[in-house]
């Protein structure tokens, strides 16, 4: 799998209650704490250049909370820590932190931002200033000149695309609204999305930037006279790709089927999986309790975003089902197999979610990997993958990846889809006894 999957490999996000921390010698009150409070432009400084987001940190009680802003989504940090000038902005639940220095002024921060990779750590330098204005700055001052042509029509709508790096070629769905120079929107591909896109569309140049503490997505393109778009894509610090984009066609489908992407290796329907819980007891398929049972299997890690989207729905599933014969479990495939990490990261992962059902160590998020502990499945191609199982123990149904809410309609056709294949399975009722 090419570039944009990996990303969302190593790439739905749930709007939660800011859960807050406060460090030892700064509970939010003091100078420091009263200068943070307020909405700042900020910046990672992205290889393909500046990547911005909004920030917004407020007090709630005798704390502060703090949210990093892309369009529509407010993605909430874990906790703001304060020690003299420097600040610790936590997104705990994707071994992801931004440490900075005020400075004296109480108008900018300066610092880093660092997130744990399956390799070690990325890192991208981190700037905010206190202003208001547009997400990106002017053309001119980014180094960007206006696309050729002289005359640039609206880019609302949807756009077929393809992205390209040194593995190869990927489709994928750009859909975007764009309102005066602002633009928001996303891309759906073949495994996933990349959730909320927000950024400008001016004399023919096209930026769009996210970060939510997991992405550090930066997007560039140029109109050019044919009316197509061509430009770079930019993720963390080290992977870049090209795409090219022209307005799709209403009767062509551009993506495949996400239901049609993973198969069994085996004639008879069969998924079998052997993994420890959190706790080390050895969870299997076969266990008794999920005999006779409407079995979601979802193949997941606590590092994903589109992971994090669809896991409130599959708690809230497994507690309306539960009575009527559903049984849900996650398989964790984590970035660095470190066992004592991986537990704590997914422990975090059920308690950010409300997850109570078994959530299980499966190995490491590389894909290849992942499949060889699921030889019964052709292969893994995203995170997440749901895989339905029938009351009578058989694999019906396999889903590739999962639309998030920065999809919009996409996001709740999917919902609406995958629960109606939850009521149809559990209708089926039990299976019959074999004779003796």
């Amino acid at each position: 799998m090419i570039g944009p999957a990996r990303c969302l490999r190593g790439i739905v996000f749930s709007l939660v209650a800011l859960v807050v921390g406060c460090g030892p010698s700064d509970d939010g009150a003091g100078p420091v704490g009263a200068e943070l409070v307020g909405r700042w432009r900020a910046e990672l400084a992205s290889p393909g250049g500046p990547l911005p987001f909004g920030l917004e940190i407020e007090r709630v009680g005798d704390r502060l909370a703090a949210v990093a802003v892309n369009g529509a989504e407010r993605a909430p940090f874990s906790s703001v820590e304060i020690d003299g000038r420097r600040v610790v902005l936590a997104f705990d639940f994707y071994d992801s932190r931004i440490e900075a220095e005020v400075e004296p002024d109480g108008g900018r921060m300066r610092g880093e931002w660092t997130k744990v990779v399956p390799k070690g750590l990325s890192r991208l330098e981190f700037s905010a200033e206190r202003a208001e204005g547009p997400r990106f700055a002017a053309l001119a001052a980014a180094g960007f000149e206006p696309g050729a042509g002289g005359v640039f029509p609206p880019i609302d709508g949807v756009w077929e695309v393809e992205f390209s790096d040194d593995d190869g070629r990927e489709p994928a769905q750009g859909e975007f609204r764009q309102r005066g120079s602002e633009v928001a929107g996303t891309f759906l591909t073949p495994t996933g999305d990349f959730r909320f896109l927000a950024g400008s569309y001016e004399r023919g140049v096209l930026r769009l930037s996210t970060f939510d503490g997991a992405h550090a997505f930066l997007f560039t393109a140029r109109a050019t006279p044919a009316g197509t778009l061509a430009g770079d894509f930019w993720t963390r610090d080290s992977y870049h790709a090209t795409w090219t984009a022209r307005r799709a066609g209403e009767a062509t489908p551009v993506l495949p089927d996400a239901w049609s992407l993973v198969g069994l290796t085996n004639d008879t329907g069969a998924l079998d999986f052997r993994f420890p819980d959190l706790e080390g007891r050895e969870v299997s398929l076969a266990d008794p309790r999920f005999a006779g049972k409407v079995v979601l299997v979802n193949l997941f890690g606590s590092w994903c975003p589109n992971c994090n989207d669809e896991a409130p729905l599959l708690a809230e599933w497994a507690r309306r089902y539960r009575q009527r014969g559903l049984e849900v479990v996650g398989l964790a495939y984590e970035f660095t197999g470190e066992p004592e990490r991986d537990r704590r990261q997914v422990a975090r992962y059920a308690e950010r979610h409300g997850i109570d059902f078994p959530l299980l160590l499966a190995g490491v998020s590389d894909k290849k990997e992942a499949a060889a502990t699921l030889p019964d499945l052709t292969g893994v191609v995203a995170y997440p993958t749901s895989i339905f199982v029938g009351r009578d123990g058989r694999v019906r149904e396999i889903h590739s990846g999962f639309a998030g809410p920065g999809t919009g309609e996409h996001h709740e056709r999917l919902k609406a889809e995958l629960e109606a294949l939850i009521e149809r399975l559990l209708a089926e009722g039990p299976p019959a006894p074999v004779p003796a």
